[in-house]
């Protein structure tokens, strides 16, 4: 792990977002009486992925979440999660907001895989982090909307295949991450 301690305690945000693509069958059943529940866990399980994060990916500080807040919408093309974490520490929260949706969206598809074997998690991405030294970063606005393994070609950021310094770097997938021990700070 990385050694934080000399960083001061600032209040950080991070926001991340997936979707669970699923059939016109399995959308129906979490629309039922069933669904219902099934978004109240789902919503559990992203809290309590977000709390055991640590536990989970390697070399994660244990930190204290001030709030997290996981919204879980049905839309016509499939379910929509977003997660926010907030804490004042001297770490960032953007592992615990992307596990709070990946562990929400994993519940939704426990509950669907009955009527759709095919349905999948999706588009598991970081949207917002602001706080440390790093500042706010915000991923684009048309990132989300474009197809699977797609990079938005007008963030420039990094321009050149490899101009993230770092094997596989992709042009214009934003800055490259601080990778100090299995966190973003």
């Amino acid at each position: 792990m990385v050694d934080v301690l000399s960083k001061p305690p600032t209040y950080r945000v991070a926001r991340a977002s997936c979707r669970v693509r699923t059939s016109s069958a399995g959308l129906r059943l979490l629309r039922g009486a069933a669904g219902a529940d099934s978004v109240s866990t789902a919503r559990t399980a992203g809290l309590e992925g977000a709390k055991r994060t640590p536990a989970l990916i390697p070399l994660c500080h244990p930190i204290r979440l001030d709030s997290v807040l996981v919204d879980i919408s049905i839309g016509k093309a499939g379910v929509t999660i977003t997660a926010t974490a907030e804490t004042v520490e001297r770490t960032g929260v953007e592992m615990e907001a992307l596990t709070a949706c990946a562990c929400a969206a994993l519940s939704i598809v426990r509950t669907v895989l009955s009527v759709d074997p095919g349905a999948c998690l999706d588009d598991l991405v970081l949207v917002h982090k602001s706080g440390g030294r790093s500042g706010t970063w915000n991923r684009g606005r048309d990132a989300l909307s474009l197809p699977p393994g797609s990079v938005p070609a007008d963030e420039g950021r990094h321009p050149g295949p490899h101009a993230s310094g770092r094997p596989g770097g992709r042009p214009g997938a934003g800055p490259p991450p601080r990778h100090r021990g299995g966190r973003a700070s």
